[in-house]
This record gives C-alpha cells, sequence and structure tokens, in this order.
C-alpha cells in the first residue's frame, strides 16, 4: 500500500521514507515557519528534517521584510550584529524544531 500521512495522497518522500531513507529540505526561513508551510510539509508530505547554516540564513534575511522588526529591535537594544544574528537564527531553529516535534 502506498505511504500516505494524514489522509493525503502517496507521496514519493513518504515512499522513500518505507526504505529507510529520510527526505530533509535543505532551506529554513522565518516566513516558511510563520506561514505554516513548514507545518503543512511535515504534516501532508512527510518532511523529517531542515538544514540551516550561514549561507541559508542570509538568503532567508536578504529582502525578506519578516526579519526587518526583529532586527530593528535589536538595533534599539543595543546587540551587536552577531547577537543579533544569533538572535534571529536560534529563535527560528527552535520554532522549527517545535514544529517537528509536534
Amino acid at each position: 500500500m502506498p505511504a500516505t500521512r494524514s489522509g493525503s495522497e502517496p507521496t514519493a518522500i513518504l515512499e522513500i521514507e518505507q526504505l529507510g531513507q529520510s527526505i530533509w529540505m535543505d532551506n529554513l526561513a522565518r516566513d516558511l515557519i510563520e506561514s505554516g508551510e513548514l507545518a503543512t510539509l511535515i504534516e501532508t508530505k512527510g518532511l523529517l528534517g531542515v538544514t540551516s547554516n550561514p549561507a541559508i540564513f542570509e538568503k532567508a534575511i536578504v529582502g525578506n521584510k519578516v526579519y526587518d522588526s526583529a532586527i530593528e529591535a535589536g538595533i534599539k537594544s543595543g546587540k551587536s550584529l552577531m547577537e543579533i544574528y544569533e538572535s534571529l537564527i536560534f529563535e527560528d531553529i527552535q520554532k522549527a524544531c517545535d514544529i517537528f516535534r509536534g
């Protein structure tokens, strides 16, 4: 029987999972988290993980206004650029982990 999740149609990702492999997405961004898209991919497509690194995070914040208010708040509170960067990425990673835990 084809693999399904939450009453969804069979997906290639779930079929790969049945073969002992797991699919991870090489992308993490706050809008993916806040929009519910990450949760949807986990729930309906069988996504089992995401990765992040400085290049991925740079891509996420460049030209994406979803980070602007957090960056402005960090600047106003006197945080260094590294402190702002770390707070943004740690928050996104923690939220993603929470979503994966369900």
